[in-house]
């Protein structure tokens, strides 16, 4: 590929957004799915764009191909922040006369804005306003707790309209972290970054009485080694998003094979509230079958959360 086409195609990739890098590489579909899946875009953004440079290096990348990933850039860039922040504003504002409303741009075409919410007759209330980060041309933004709920609608309306998508996508997934919200919202970790070989042994070291009998050190090295590769299966060798819980609700008939008694003649289904809390619960509840707490595979319901963006379940019968 000519030296001329690969800083082009450099300098073509640092202007998307972080957000929108695997929406518009697709969108080229000059790299296979496959060789993208291969990308660590978790990475700072110029070693990311050095790995994508080589690749389109491989696949010896023409003039042309660049020229349609420039093109395919250009409608990121037709986003103004400006009319949306000014759209915002309006709309909050002619349905509430009380409000602050502040806006602070951030990298990767994010935009930081505060809402200090007031009534009809009284004043916003400074010290408990709501945050809100919303990403250019997606439909989705965090936002911090509303103490009055009853402004939520309003607030959706407002990011719905001014970012002229259909709908604001509400998420059951909460965390103090925005990177890790943000890394499993927009795809940015995956679970499955990498490919072991299966051939290559395993680096652990097994304390093991020297008198204990060979064929059960055999087979706790092999149980250790299974452990591992599903644990790096399932969760990769990357660091975690950081959550602090994971909730499940169930509600289910109580079924029993005896008939009668109190409960059978129940018509309510039986709740139950269960919640995994920890500083880091991802880190936590991946060290649980290394550490021969947990059986390997842990429950799809517990490795699930970031691939369905998630830490909240009802849990009904089907």
């Amino acid at each position: 590929m000519d030296e001329t086409v690969a800083e082009f195609i450099k300098r073509t990739i640092l202007k998307i957004p972080m957000t929108e890098m695997m929406t518009i590489l697709k969108a080229w579909d000059f790299l296979p799915e496959n060789q993208l899946q291969t990308v660590n875009f978790r990475q700072r953004k110029e070693s990311l764009v050095q790995d994508l440079v080589l690749l389109c290096e491989s696949k010896r990348a023409s003039l042309r191909d660049a020229a349609l990933l420039d093109i395919i850039c250009e409608d990121v860039d037709l986003f103004d922040m400006e009319r949306f922040k000014s759209s915002f504003e309006k709309i909050l504002r002619r349905a509430l006369k009380n409000v602050t409303v502040s806006f602070r741009d951030a990298e990767e075409n994010a935009v930081w804005i505060r809402i200090a919410w007031g009534t009809q007759y009284r004043k916003p209330n400074q010290y408990k306003p709501v945050y809100v980060v919303y990403y250019s041309q997606t439909p989705y933004a965090f936002t911090s707790f509303c103490h009055l709920k009853s402004n939520t609608p309003l607030l959706s309306q407002a990011l719905t309209v001014a970012s002229n998508h259909h709908k604001i996508v509400k998420m059951d997934l909460r965390s103090r972290y925005l990177d890790s919200l943000k890394a499993i919202v927009f795809k940015q970790y995956n679970q499955k970054f990498e490919t072991h070989n299966s051939t290559m042994p395993l680096q652990e070291t097994l304390e093991l009485d020297m008198h204990m009998d060979s064929r059960i050190i055999h087979e706790n090295r092999i149980e250790k080694e299974r452990v591992q590769r599903v644990t790096q299966e399932t969760f990769g060798d990357y660091p975690q998003p950081r959550l602090e819980f994971a909730q499940y609700k169930l509600e289910t008939k109580f079924k029993s094979d005896f008939h009668g008694g109190i409960l059978a003649e129940r018509k309510e289904p039986l709740r139950c509230l269960i919640k995994f809390s920890s500083p880091h619960l991802l880190e936590a509840l991946k060290s649980l079958a290394p550490a021969g707490i947990a059986d390997a595979p842990l429950s799809p319901l517990l490795t699930c959360i970031p691939n369905k963006g998630m830490n909240y379940f009802k849990i009904r019968d089907k």
